[in-house]
Parts: C-alpha cells; sequence; structure tokens
C-alpha cells in the first residue's frame, strides 16, 4: 500500500476529485495549508513594510494498493496541472498497514 499526499491549488479541487472517483478512489481527506515552493508566496504590504506571505493549497491524502498508484498519480496530475508555477507537488510514502476501526479488517481491504 502506499500513501499519496497532493498539494495542489485549491481551485483544482474539483477536478482531481472528479477524476479519482470516476475511477473508483472516492477515499480522499483533504485538508486547507498554506505555503509556498520556487514562486515565494505573495508580498503583502503590513504597516509600511513588505511581509512575504504564504500561499492557501489543499492536501489530498489517500491510500492506494501498488497497482492503481501510477494510475491514481496520472489522475492528480493531468486533472491538477496547469502548466504554472504554483501547481504543487505530490509525495508517495509506504504505508505499512490500515485497520478499519469500524470492522477491523486489515491492510487493502481496509482501504
Amino acid at each position: 500500500m502506499k500513501k499519496v499526499e497532493a498539494i495542489i491549488r485549491p481551485s483544482a479541487l474539483r477536478a482531481v476529485l472528479d477524476g479519482l472517483k470516476a475511477v473508483g478512489y472516492s477515499g480522499v481527506t483533504v485538508a486547507e495549508v498554506q505555503g509556498h515552493g520556487s514562486q515565494k508566496g505573495i508580498t503583502e504590504s503590513y504597516r509600511g513594510q513588505n511581509v512575504e506571505g504564504l500561499l492557501p493549497k489543499l492536501l489530498i491524502v489517500t491510500v492506494v494498493s501498488e497497482k492503481h498508484l501510477a494510475k491514481v498519480i496520472q489522475i492528480i496530475t493531468k486533472t491538477a496541472r496547469t502548466g504554472e508555477i504554483g501547481d504543487g507537488k505530490i509525495f508517495v510514502s509506504p504505508v505499512a498497514n490500515a485497520i478499519r476501526i469500524r470492522t477491523g479488517e486489515k491492510g487493502e481491504k481496509a482501504i
């Protein structure tokens, strides 16, 4: 199993979720986050001084079987890409186990 964490623009959320749902991946967690990469965030003026701020982003997290990993990455990349700086990043990590709290199922049965 693999955990896929994607940091995307808020405007891309609906397209990403619809793309994942269309191929059977509806189990996701979404959180509002802030940050910046090479685009260096936004510059705001506060009491006469320029302050570099963070950009609003969304973090999408899902756990998938290894055989579905490439498809999930492809969907996220295709639906979130604008071609501009700030489109986001995808991080993939191994998952040792998953347990469904309601039933006690473990491993891929739990996802």
